[in-house]
């Protein structure tokens, strides 16, 4: 599947202009570090947490594609054990972590040391979510169009459903953020993370359809152009 590059480039005048980009930059820095501040009790909790339930190491690090394809590491609390099946497979996510953890992930405390991602300007507080390289690459040319953004602490696609969304349905809501992407959503995603920290994950049908249909006009339109 292609996409219209040219159109999502458009529409991140705002987001990427240089003042604009300063701006947001500003905004995000000044909320990271406030978050930061204000949540050094909670992390220090986090982390009791952690070592009480899976040991040590209390942070998982991993490689991510950012902005660019730009590979930078993430570090987050560790939620999960390495427990392994007979055959040595990982064994699933939901039978490596304890419920403890599985709160944590919940309520997201475990993505609290990303705000010095964010801080860097490795990440912004509203993106795609961080993946690994090799996963963003066999997105292909969507991949590619996902990454011209910075990845996020929090996104579209994690307010609309996050883990009740498939592989595609994600990268429909991440791509329709880059192509929409301004201030204005991004306070709004922001808010709505709010929510969602509240009331759990709900897949938004509205909200879904808007973005696959965002995708698959302007593949179908990519596909005719190519046909001329």
């Amino acid at each position: 599947m292609k996409f219209n590059r040219e159109h999502a480039v458009s529409g991140l005048a705002l987001a990427t202009s240089t003042g604009g980009h300063r701006f947001k930059r500003v905004l995000e820095c000044l909320l990271a570090g406030f978050i930061l501040v204000v949540c050094v009790p909670l992390m220090a909790l986090t982390a009791l947490v952690v070592w009480l339930s899976v040991g040590s190491p209390l942070f998982f690090r991993q490689a991510r594609a950012g902005m660019g394809m730009r590979v930078f590491t993430i570090a987050k609390f560790r939620t999960m054990t390495d427990a392994r099946s007979l055959d040595g497979t990982l064994l699933p996510d939901e039978l490596r972590q304890t419920a403890a953890t599985a709160m944590l992930r919940r309520l997201r405390f475990d993505e609290l040391p990303q705000l010095l991602s964010v801080l860097s300007g490795d990440m912004s507080m509203v993106g795609p979510r961080p993946l690994p390289l090799a996963t963003v690459a066999a997105f292909g040319e969507l991949g590619r169009m996902r990454c011209l953004v910075a990845p996020g602490l929090t996104g579209w696609a994690q307010v609309n459903g996050n883990t009740r969304l498939s592989d595609n349905q994600k990268i429909a809501f991440d791509l329709w953020y880059v192509a929409h992407a301004s201030l204005w959503l991004d306070a709004r995603i922001l808010l709505l993370t709010l929510r969602t920290l509240v009331v759990g994950e709900r897949i938004n049908a509205r909200h879904l359809k808007m973005a696959e249909e965002f995708l698959s006009s302007h593949a179908g339109a990519q596909r005719s152009r190519g046909r001329r």
